[in-house]
């Protein structure tokens, strides 16, 4: 089969490799689309350490060639879990199976997605329905993840959710929070396109980034702050922000993925305020059925958020969109032909 193989850092190209074999319980699946995730980007430039050589990709969907007993039919669309445990350790006895510390991630730890073919557990494949279409579906991966974050916080309605970075990720949580019935929800980015798609999802109020994001937040609030602050971009400075925009006794979710490790942070406004923090790491298997159920029902809208679509034998390329910090730019995804 043809995929594309990662031998070193910046070193990708297209190859041919044996076909995994299905096992006990496991499906082959036939990968149509996928995925291009800032992860895999910093696979690819050496940041995120792997063994060479390595087929990336997590975020996939495709068709059932065969194994598993017949439970899926063959050319049933499915998409595929990535992120896999043992099921035995502590985490796992207490339902925690994304903190698995013996678990893995496909196209990280183990061949992925940019390829024609990849075997994946029966636990770990569900299907799609026809209402979700194969340029969007893979990114309901993304969407577990953020489910998996908010119900963590139970959002519910009237809250005042702030948003901070509307990125792929930011976009989901802004139309998740509107889905329990948060308002106003107030989505935070320096870039005016990316404000403007937030209220075409669903975002009651936008503001820029910077020092007045802070008083816009209080002013939409009528003074109090929000009961829920989502820190999607990673930032510590945004991070700062948060902590400010929050109210007495509110809630501050860290989703973004922090690379930094020292920062100025108010801390005693977090003394102060009795601020809750919550963060998250990847989704667990029940947010999968639930998430692909409201993409199915339109509750969250994923079309606006795949700007590219690429061929799969364009992976470099790709690599190299993601680099550039182009203002316009969401999802990027690959087919398979």
């Amino acid at each position: 089969m043809k995929a594309m193989v990662l031998r070193g850092p910046r070193k990708v190209g297209l190859a041919q490799v044996s076909r995994p074999t299905p096992g006990h319980n496991q499906f082959l699946v036939r990968l149509t689309h996928a995925g291009v995730c800032g992860t895999d980007l910093h696979i690819f430039e050496g940041a995120i350490p792997v063994r060479h050589p390595l087929i990336m990709g997590h975020e996939m969907i495709g068709e059932v060639a065969e194994g598993g007993g017949g439970i899926f039919k063959t050319g049933q669309r499915v998409i595929v879990d990535p992120c896999l445990y043992c099921g035995r350790c502590v985490q796992c006895r207490a339902g925690q199976t994304s903190l698995c510390p013996n678990g893995s991630l496909v196209g990280r730890d183990s061949n992925g997605g940019f390829a024609d073919y990849l075997v994946a557990p029966l636990t770990h494949i569900y299907p799609l329905p026809d209402a979700i279409d194969n340029q969007t579906a893979p990114l309901i991966q993304v969407v577990t993840t953020c489910m998996h974050a908010q119900r963590k916080l139970h959002v519910f309605p009237g809250q005042a959710v702030v948003v901070v970075g509307l990125g792929v990720v930011g976009q989901v949580h802004v139309q998740l929070a509107k889905a329990w019935g948060a308002h106003p929800v107030i989505g935070i980015t320096r870039s005016a396109w990316k404000r403007k798609l937030a209220q075409e999802l669903g975002a009651d109020v936008t503001l820029p980034s910077g020092p007045e994001a802070v008083r816009g937040v209080m002013e939409a609030t009528k003074g109090q702050g929000a009961d829920v602050v989502i820190e999607s971009t990673g930032v510590v400075a945004a991070m700062s922000d948060g902590i400010s925009m929050a109210r007495l006794g509110g809630t501050m979710l860290l989703f973004g993925i922090a690379s930094a490790t020292s920062g100025s942070l108010p801390f005693y406004q977090l003394y102060y305020k009795e601020l809750n923090i919550v963060n998250s790491r990847a989704a667990k298997g029940e947010d999968f059925p639930d998430s692909i159920d409201m993409v199915a029902r339109g509750v969250l809208k994923l079309k606006p958020l795949v700007t590219h679509v690429l061929s799969l034998l364009d992976l470099e390329k790709a690599m190299g969109m993601l680099e550039t910090d182009e203002d316009q730019r969401m999802k990027i995804i690959l087919e398979n032909a």
